[in-house]
């Protein structure tokens, strides 16, 4: 994290401001473990979702390859408190280079581990892919449940938002778009 001592001296005041004693026995270390969850939390802002891409193989595939239900965490940017679920990552390769199954979930990661909305979430993700192995097409879903949604505001828990990214083919034809949310949704 960019300033620890500066996120516990925030939080040390938040205490304060809302009328917290942060010295009584129960808070003393609080500040102290709240910069380090934020440290762990945000550590996706000091990487690139494309960087995530290392493991490349030259190898002939010309159908699917789609990781499902990656579970996430994120924090929402506008109220600071978690949103989480599942992404479903897929892309067409272009037939001669496809990238290690696991950094399609280190991806969405690295992605989730910042304070972010979760349509830059699903467009970040997808971008990445794109860039990093220039596939026929790539379609992204995110879906997810937001604590600002559930435990504030509206109070509906339960309720799940879904994003999705189409590039590529999968942005371009209806049937190809068809056949990969009939994968993400078990059929």
């Amino acid at each position: 994290m960019e300033n620890q001592e500066k996120v516990e001296q925030a939080v040390y005041q938040l205490l304060e401001a809302l009328g917290e004693n942060p010295e009584r026995e129960g808070l003393l270390d609080t500040p102290k473990r709240v910069a380090k969850m934020y440290a762990e939390m945000f550590s996706g802002l000091n990487e690139d979702p494309k960087d995530q891409f290392t493991a490349v193989f030259s190898e002939v595939h010309d159908e699917v390859v789609l990781v499902k239900d990656i579970p996430f965490y994120s924090m929402c940017e506008h109220h600071l408190v978690p949103f989480y679920g599942m992404a479903h990552v897929a892309y067409l390769p272009s037939g001669d280079k496809v990238t290690g199954l696991s950094k399609l979930a280190r991806a969405v990661e690295v992605a989730a581990r910042r304070p972010q909305l979760q349509e830059r979430l699903t467009d970040q993700v997808a971008t990445a892919l794109e860039e990093a192995l220039n596939p026929r097409g790539v379609f992204v879903m995110v879906e997810a449940e937001h604590m600002c949604m559930t435990m504030r505001g509206i109070k509906k828990p339960g309720s799940k938002t879904i994003t999705t990214v189409a590039k590529g083919i999968y942005k371009e034809d209806r049937e190809e778009r068809k056949e990969i949310l009939s994968l993400m949704r078990d059929f």
